[in-house]
């Protein structure tokens, strides 16, 4: 159970996953939002029980309506990998009709004080897919995790060869969005960097972002001929499509980051408000690849969403776009290397 968000739900799908292999006639249902079926779409013989907030699960009475669903499936055990209101509603009623449950640890003390103004306790904390493993563990489920996620092919979505053709050449992802401004790279230098991609790459695909976002990806889809935008032109499992076609991409802290490690792809992530060593940073994902300013403020948030204290979000703004397109330059290289 992992109703959000985005991201989040990304992480789950490498320890479905690996549970998936370790028990092929377990039957497991997954209850998140139906929007993120995609994330799944390479695990054999799932069920999904999908949350609706706003429409037969909202409030309090929807959340007695979503209980009577699980119990109507046939489901007998819940691994509460979210820990929120909702989830413990849920959690307490479920356990009163006889199923048995496990919660996870989220380490919240421990994030505290990793963001603390003063007294930073700076050391990596477990990665939220172990905690994820560790929930279903208490449920009596024993199963190890690959150190890096097992991929598929994945083929160009049709819209993309209608727009570009097939893949020919060096592509890579750029997603510089995220819901927080503490996680967004700096606009101006976004379009420093796309410049300096595009100078490099055959293709940069921009992902992410409403509709601001959109127009600013637009209007470097018309200044650069290899720039393409995809925001708002395919579905969820396209875009997975496209990525999984991708050399590297570019991420914030951000959901893309979780979608692109899913696929096995080379994220080089930028982080600004919020640190790898929460527990967030890409499964499979190689530390160096993590770009990040060394202030004594960071981080400040786990989500990226508490102002800046200086106001200029400096964490962010000090990093240059070209220290990102060399750290994407040793990713795509280290990668060539890797499948030779």
């Amino acid at each position: 159970m992992r109703l959000s968000a985005m991201g989040d739900v990304a992480m789950t799908v490498p320890v479905i996953a690996a549970l998936r292999r370790a028990y092929p006639e377990l039957r497991i249902s997954i209850l998140t939002r139906r929007g993120f079926r995609p994330f799944f779409r390479d695990i054999p013989d799932l069920s999904f029980v999908d949350f609706d907030p706003t429409g037969r699960h909202k409030g309090f009475f929807g959340l007695v309506r979503l209980t009577g669903e699980i119990r109507a499936a046939g489901i007998d055990t819940i691994a509460d990998l979210h820990d929120v209101l909702r989830t413990k509603v849920v959690r307490t009623f479920a356990r009163l009709t006889g199923i048995r449950t496990a919660v996870i640890d989220k380490g919240r003390k421990e994030k505290r004080e990793m963001t603390r103004r003063a007294g930073k306790r700076l050391v990596p904390l477990a990665p939220m897919t172990e905690r994820y493993r560790h929930t279903i563990r208490r449920l009596g489920f024993d199963f190890d995790m690959p150190r890096e996620p097992q991929t598929k092919p994945c083929t160009v979505p049709e819209p993309i060869q209608e727009t570009v053709g097939p893949k020919e050449g060096r592509w890579i992802g750029i997603a510089p969005f995220a819901k927080h401004r503490g996680k967004i790279y700096p606009i101006p230098l976004t379009d420093e960097l796309i410049g300096l991609l595009n100078e490099t790459y055959d293709r940069v695909f921009i992902f992410g972002g409403g509709e601001h976002e959109k127009s600013f990806a637009e209007g470097m889809e018309r200044r650069h001929k290899g720039v393409v935008s995809v925001i708002g032109r395919m579905s969820m499992s396209q875009e997975m499509d496209l990525i999984g076609n991708l050399d590297a991409i570019v991420t914030m802290d951000s959901a893309t980051m979780h979608i692109a490690s899913l696929l096995g792809i080379p994220v080089v992530s930028v982080w600004g408000a919020t640190h790898p060593f929460a527990g967030f940073y890409g499964y499979g994902q190689h530390p160096d690849n993590a770009v990040q300013a060394d202030l004594p403020c960071r981080p400040c948030s786990v989500f990226g969403d508490r102002p800046c204290i200086s106001g200029d979000y400096r964490c962010l703004s000090s990093i240059r776009p070209q220290e990102i397109a060399d750290r994407v330059a040793k990713a795509v290289a280290a990668q060539k290397s890797d499948r030779r």
